[in-house]
């Protein structure tokens, strides 16, 4: 009898073989359509690309890209999809094989791929953090590479996008920017960054933040007593003020490290919500990605400089 984890592997099996029988059919009537596996890619290619393409986003509002796994309903968008966006880097770790074999008969652009090795953070040996999109130059970048490849499959409107890559530019220098001098209300002894799993290890490089998370770059770390005591030390020691959970991981093992604190008669709070893997909902603070980076930075240096008088 199939277990439920069986079942869906057997389903996205045959939903693949299903894919790559209709490849001559879907080589005719591909009508090109933009599906990007994040909401934070989907907004991007859309201040990218006319409006009157259609772009979609497998992953909604506060979904984890470490742990999303591809069900029947995103294998029938992306059989229809004309061209498939993925941030890269195993961030979407689970759908990769999938998008190997749909990148023999259409493209799927990495954003990643606008990126020098030698810029990425290096975890270990061929494995890189994913968080790309946190370094808002290194995001522009990314940005360049997928105006590129979308006016090489959209030429007959490659002149509006090159216009619309060159204006979206224009904001995210301007964003940097404007980050780079509100991190510097921040007294230098609060430049610390602490959340559930190290997201803002690029946020952190390009902004002078030193940066710790209690899991590894992905969600599927496991973490331990010895982690929760040693980041429960080091904010004692620092005196750290406010730790910070995110939209899309439980808070649950930050509350452990507060509750480790409060024990050391060192007082933490959660100094809010960040976005990190995916946008917010409508109407929600972090609802595009320029929303979302300045959300996050006010939110970081208000908890912060709550505590600047300490020490």
């Amino acid at each position: 009898m199939l277990t439920h984890n069986c079942f869906k592997c057997w389903i996205l099996s045959i939903g693949l073989l299903f894919l790559m029988g209709c490849e001559s059919t879907l080589d005719e009537t591909n009508s090109k359509n933009v599906v990007c596996t994040t909401n934070i890619l989907a907004n991007t290619v859309r201040q990218l690309l006319p409006d009157d393409i259609d772009v979609v986003s497998l992953m909604g509002p506060g979904v984890d890209p470490h742990l999303y796994k591809a069900g029947q309903g995103d294998l029938e968008i992306l059989q229809e999809a004309g061209i498939i966006i993925e941030n890269g880097l195993h961030l979407e770790g689970k759908m990769a094989e999938v998008f190997k074999k749909l990148q023999k008969y259409k493209p799927v652009i990495s954003a990643s791929d606008g990126i020098e090795k030698g810029e990425l953070i290096q975890i270990e040996k061929e494995v890189y953090d994913p968080h790309i999109w946190f370094d808002v130059q290194m995001w522009k970048m990314s940005s360049k590479l997928l105006s590129e490849r979308l006016a090489l499959e959209f030429p007959d409107r490659s002149e509006e996008i090159s216009r619309r890559s060159d204006f979206w530019a224009s904001k995210l220098d301007s964003l940097h920017l404007w980050i780079r001098k509100e991190i510097e209300q921040l007294p230098k002894n609060r430049r610390v960054l602490v959340t559930a799993h190290d997201a803002f290890s690029y946020f952190g490089r390009a902004y002078g933040i030193e940066v710790k998370g209690l899991q590894g770059i992905s969600t599927q770390s496991e973490y331990g007593l010895k982690d929760v005591s040693d980041l429960v030390d080091y904010l004692a020691e620092n005196k750290v003020p406010a730790v910070f959970v995110e939209t899309s991981v439980s808070e649950k093992s930050l509350v452990a490290v507060i509750e480790g604190c409060k024990r050391k008669n060192h007082n933490v709070i959660i100094g809010g919500q960040l976005y990190s893997d995916a946008l917010g909902g409508k109407e929600e603070p972090g609802d595009n990605y320029k929303n979302m980076v300045s959300h996050n930075v006010k939110t970081i240096v208000g908890a912060l400089n709550s505590g600047s008088d300490e020490g």
